[in-house]
């Protein structure tokens, strides 16, 4: 070989290690500043999705009947220590004084979008109709916002939660909420918040561990609603260990402590409310859920359109549930089961 093609080699070389040397460097950076990475897709986002955390509600407060004859309340501030602090309320129609379940809703978008109003970006249906219907199956819901990254990382949203539950219970007579017959439901990021509020309420070791005093006795909540929710890190795949990791840290290296804080399986104890898993894309993590649960002797059921009946469904597809068969029968037996644990 000739001593110029040698050298032209031993310089190509380099060049490719520099590249090499230069994506790993950046992977690290990626991986271990991940709001660099969702920060780029909140950007992406806005205009289209709500990404930003505010101390003003989405728009102006209102009081009034749908088209579907179901009421709604706007934008009611239920705490101001941190931002998104609103909630909406809606009744199956203009009567507040009938005595029905409370459903109180977490919405989806990986921690960085989404909103109540909007719903979740990450999921594959519109989570409106699901809300509406559900409310039209007799539930009043109460539809709860939360911060975003990178103001708002966990636990914050979960305090939030309670403190949307405290407004609740300290305002159900002027609201026709009935807080002694509570299901906690969301889906997505939301039900993360959901799975952990669950055990927050039932594990005192879990509501010391995240600094919460619980608004609710164990024994309001008749249920909860874990819709696809990413629970076990470890089995994660790098776009969800991204999202997540950056809601806990900001990196996607997070310590065993920082993993078992989070995953709400690892908490479950034999106080924890009776349960609904829907499991699609993330079906393993309802599964482990399903295991905690079963070891725990804690009545629940899991719906697994894979283990079923071989389909492969998208995020959340129950909210589907006006269009696709199986997310209609999912959609159904998730009533049912509620329906069984409610007065």
């Amino acid at each position: 070989m000739k001593e110029k093609t040698k050298r032209r080699l031993r310089l190509l070389a380099r060049v490719v290690g520099g590249i090499c040397v230069a994506l790993v460097v950046l992977a690290l950076v990626l991986a271990t500043h991940t709001q660099i990475v969702v920060g780029a897709i909140q950007a992406l986002s806005a205009g289209t999705v709500k990404t930003t955390n505010t101390y003003e509600p989405e728009g102006e407060p209102m009081d009034a009947v749908r088209d579907n004859g179901q009421r709604i309340v706007t934008d009611i501030a239920y705490a101001d220590e941190y931002p998104n602090s609103f909630l909406d309320i809606t009744y199956p129609d203009s009567d507040t004084s009938v005595r029905r379940p409370t459903l109180v809703y977490f919405h989806g978008g990986g921690f960085f979008g989404g909103s109540k109003s909007m719903g979740d970006p990450l999921a594959s249906s519109d989570v409106t109709s699901l809300l509406d219907d559900i409310c039209a199956a007799g539930y009043n819901v109460v539809n709860v916002d939360y911060g975003l990254v990178p103001d708002c990382r966990f636990p914050v949203p979960v305090i939030q939660a309670n403190q949307a539950l405290a407004w609740c219970e300290s305002h159900a007579d002027e609201y026709g909420l009935d807080m002694d017959d509570v299901i906690i439901m969301g889906s997505s990021a939301g039900v993360i918040i959901s799975s952990q509020l669950g055990a927050v309420l039932s594990n005192p070791e879990y509501a010391a561990e995240l600094g919460i005093e619980p608004s609710l006795e164990r024994d309001q909540v008749r249920a909860v609603v874990i819709d696809d929710a990413p629970l076990v890190y470890d089995e994660f795949s790098l776009g969800t260990k991204v999202l997540i990791g950056n809601y806990v840290r900001g990196t996607i290296f997070l310590s065993k402590e920082e993993v078992h804080r989070y995953d709400a399986t690892q908490w479950v104890t034999s106080d924890y409310p009776p349960a609904v898993l829907l499991g699609s894309e993330y079906h393993n993590d309802m599964r482990h859920m399903d295991a905690a649960l079963s070891e725990a002797g804690v009545t629940h059921e899991l719906i697994d359109p894979l283990a079923e009946r071989g389909l492969e469904m998208p995020h959340c597809f129950v909210a589907a549930e006006r269009s696709d068969e199986v997310a209609r029968d999912a959609f159904e037996r998730m009533l049912a089961f509620l329906a069984d644990r409610t007065d």
